[in-house]
């Protein structure tokens, strides 16, 4: 018997926590069977079995409920949990991503969905459009931009013609680790990792590792994938790349700006309710003339909403003709964006709402 064991005072805490586990585990076997009801009473009326705005309602009243000591995030990560599971008990959704497993894709799928779902990994953007679109998955996560190297070409391209809408959004902080079984940075010889990667570390590996060679992989998994198989072997990756490959961590947060975040969509096919705190985004078109970018803008700056994201693309129509896509804060039944929007759809040739969404939680 451990010496701590013969204190009672110790002793009557463990019995208080062992009772309320009993209470948590009853608790969360009654909203199970609450939601296998709910899930019930939707068959054949072809609702949706995920809805985002409800989700995105309960983690901000949970969070606005809680008393601590957890932080907000803990909580918000264990209700996430809890929701997967129940929505699981269902049917478990399958979610199309970028892949191979283990990038920074396949974390920001367990970000919004939990992990009891059914991710499904494609080799590239384009496919992983096609799997949702095609029906071979419910949902498809796709990177929009990042805050150091800006908008992801393809899915803005790619959003023009899809049938998919906006339902959701997804800020992922970019947080790269060294993962090695090597016992301390002097028994590395060699770090794999992404191009891209490899490009968010130089200043670190410039003060930690100059001599080391660095080999570029065709992704951060494969790179973990290549380190697991060598000994002395590193690689650049995120926690899920090191979780499959059983690397530990030899240096957390080698970025070299810590608050690298990239921003992903959720793509699905139904419209999405107002949550309370949303945002909207579309892609317009306007004639090449004086004053046409003002005249996009003006109708969102008169009725009074709030700008978040202005990008434009080459359109794929002709020489020097664009594409606009903007963010606004708010939903697209809320009264001024409605109005806006109606606007808008008056003054350019081509307009396009690519949906209204939950605004994602900050990371």
């Amino acid at each position: 018997m451990a010496d701590d064991d013969r204190d009672p005072e110790l002793a009557a805490h463990r019995d208080a926590i062992d009772k309320l586990d009993r209470e948590i585990l009853a608790r969360l076997a009654e909203r199970a069977r609450r939601a296998q009801a709910i899930g019930k009473l939707k068959e054949g009326s072809g609702a949706p079995a995920y809805r985002p705005e409800r989700e995105a309602r309960v983690l901000a009243r949970i969070a606005a409920e809680n008393p601590g000591p957890l932080s907000d995030d803990a909580v918000a990560l264990l209700f996430r949990q809890i929701m997967s599971a129940c929505l699981a008990l269902e049917r478990p959704l399958k979610i199309a991503y970028l892949g191979p497993a283990g990038p920074f894709s396949h974390a920001a799928v367990e970000r919004h969905f939990g992990t009891f779902v059914d991710g499904v990994p494609e080799s590239s953007i384009d496919e992983v459009f096609r799997a949702a679109e095609a029906g071979r998955t419910d949902y498809a996560v796709v990177p929009v931009e990042n805050s150091t190297e800006g908008a992801v070409g393809r899915t803005l391209d790619l959003m023009v013609a899809t049938d998919l809408a906006v339902v959701g959004e997804v800020k992922l902080r970019v947080q790269q680790n060294l993962l090695s079984r090597a016992a301390s940075l002097a028994d590395v010889k060699r770090v794999y990792s992404h191009a891209q990667s490899f490009a968010q570390c130089v200043q670190w590996l410039s003060r930690h590792l100059p001599a080391v060679p660095r080999v570029v992989a065709a992704s951060n998994a494969e790179a973990a994938k290549l380190a697991a198989a060598e000994p002395g072997a590193a690689a650049i990756a995120g926690d899920i790349a090191g979780r499959i490959y059983a690397l530990p961590v030899l240096a957390p947060h080698v970025e070299d700006e810590p608050n690298n975040t990239t921003r992903f969509w959720v793509l699905g096919r139904q419209q999405v309710a107002a949550s309370g705190r949303d945002e909207t985004s579309l892609v317009m078109s306007t004639p090449n003339r004086p004053g046409a970018v003002h005249a996009l803008l003006e109708p969102l700056a008169r009725h009074g909403v709030s700008m978040t994201r202005f990008e434009s693309r080459p359109a794929r129509t002709g020489l020097w003709e664009y594409l606009f896509y903007i963010d606004v804060t708010g939903h697209r039944d809320d009264a001024p964006v409605a109005a806006a929007l109606a606007e808008l759809g008056q003054r350019v040739p081509f307009l396009k709402l690519l949906g209204s969404y939950p605004a994602a939680r900050e990371p």
